[in-house]
């Protein structure tokens, strides 16, 4: 915790914690894209991006504080992460705006300060930030579940079971349905309820989604796919390949991490492995989608796609 100045009124501001708000990294509940996640702020889009420094002032009331100095920002996160102590205080001169209240869930608080709590909109001059209400599901909620996955990949991965996909395995069956209840505190950390297995050696119109394809007449019914939107996902996802869509709908992370979001859906994955899918229509659900034969290649697009994207910038 570090202490910098609150450009809304000179009053200290204790630094809890942050976030980059940039084309290739930022809070996905403030929207499916990079232009809409600032837009969310208020805050023009610049190529550069932004810092959010979020904190409190010596009355206890939430800020978030925007800064153009995305370097001093990048570098708290990071020393953060290995578990260092970085006393984060941006340059006055970067700072774009500051905002009542915070737009993400912030676990910490300030001791010997009052209780956090949000400024008045007549102190602030506009309705203070908030989490988005985890009892209700949509846009923000889906968003933020998928930051949730992207974040504990490896853990959502180990509750279905079975090694991760390698090429050579490729077409081996995967389970294809599984549903969570969102976390009341959390809004994000789900558990699963059910789990449904089907093949997923499939055609390229219906690999991804667990349908199974077969070269000869089958009097059986077919596999069903664990929703019916996930085909709509995987052909958004397609046409981003061939018509780029706006900065931040497709973004790339460590170990060939994929994220790509869109009206109505979001998508968690890695190159060498599964893709989670959440739906606007399917509240609180989490859809795993096997690799198949069109999967793979799939991701590897978004993931080049993401990659001259954060290049071009």
């Amino acid at each position: 915790m570090t202490a910098a100045e609150n450009p809304e009124d000179g009053d200290e501001l204790f630094v809890l914690t942050a976030a980059m708000l940039t084309p290739g990294q930022f809070p996905g509940v403030l929207g499916d894209d990079y232009p809409a996640a600032c837009a969310e702020l208020g805050l023009e889009p610049l190529a550069g991006g932004y810092g959010l420094v979020f904190g409190q002032d010596g009355g206890g009331a939430r800020w978030t504080v925007v800064t153009t100095d995305t370097v001093t920002v990048a570098c708290a996160l990071a020393a953060w992460d290995c578990g260092l102590e970085y006393d984060l205080a941006p340059d006055e001169n970067c700072l774009a705006a500051s905002l009542p209240g915070w737009p993400l869930p912030v676990a910490v608080a300030v001791p010997n300060i009052p209780a956090p709590h949000d400024p008045s909109e007549e102190e602030a001059g506009r309705p203070p930030l908030a989490p988005p209400d985890v009892s209700v599901w949509g846009p923000p909620q889906r968003r933020l579940g998928a930051d949730e996955i992207a974040v504990r990949w490896f853990e959502w991965r180990d509750q279905l079971g079975g090694p991760a996909a390698s090429p050579s395995s490729a077409d081996e069956a995967a389970p294809v349905t599984e549903t969570a209840d969102a976390d009341t505190d959390a809004g994000t950390d789900t558990a699963p309820a059910a789990d449904t297995d089907t093949d997923s050696d499939t055609s390229p119109a219906a690999d991804a989604t667990g349908a199974e394809d077969r070269s000869e007449p089958s009097a059986a019914a077919p596999p069903s796919i664990s929703h019916s939107g996930i085909r709509h996902v995987l052909e958004s996802a397609e046409e981003y390949v061939r018509n780029p869509p706006p900065p931040g709908r497709v973004r790339s992370g460590h170990g060939g991490a994929v994220r790509a979001d869109g009206p109505g859906w979001s998508l968690v994955a890695r190159t060498d492995d599964i893709a989670f899918v959440l739906l606007d229509d399917a509240p609180g659900e989490v859809l795993p989608v096997g690799r198949g034969a069109a999967l793979p290649p799939l991701l590897e697009a978004l993931s080049r796609l993401a990659a001259s994207t954060a290049a071009a910038r």
